[in-house]
């Protein structure tokens, strides 16, 4: 009897806490707004949770080069000795495109401009995927702006 409600114990509990890992798996972004005005969303995956990671075509080493070519520094930011690193977070959708990007942590408002400017011009990336099939990801990059 004693393990019937030991099983039953254990069974409500691994219940309870699976709905709560499954939602931190995911998070809901705003894509756009219907023809009733209202806000819709979509399901993006976080980049930890999923099997297959999305990747930038040639890798890491790649993604560092395309940031550094890419990457304009704001001439009044540059004339005024303003330096620092621009978080942005931004969506790998299930085509490879990126979207959504937007800046977490900001150092001045050109520099994040350019961050963004650098993330949306991106090229597309091999999607992440989830048993096979292609998902969105959010996906943490920063940009660094140094003299």
């Amino acid at each position: 009897m004693k393990i019937h409600t030991l099983l039953f114990l254990i069974g409500t509990t691994l219940g309870a806490i699976a709905p709560s890992m499954a939602s931190a798996q995911t998070c809901r972004i705003a894509s756009g707004v219907n023809s009733e005005g209202y806000m819709t969303f979509k399901e993006v995956y976080e980049f930890d949770y999923v099997e297959e990671k999305p990747k930038f075509p040639g890798g890491g080493a790649a993604l560092l080069n395309y940031i550094n070519e890419t990457r304009r520094y704001p001439a009044e930011a540059y004339s005024k000795g303003v330096e620092g690193r621009v978080t942005c977070a931004f969506v790998i959708n299930a085509d490879g495109k990126v979207s959504h990007v937007s800046v977490l942590r900001g150092v001045e408002p050109s520099l994040n401009k350019e961050a963004m400017r650098i993330f949306s011009k991106m090229p597309a990336w091999v999607p992440g995927k989830i048993e096979g099939r292609a998902v969105p990801v959010r996906v943490i990059c920063a940009v660094p702006f140094r003299k």
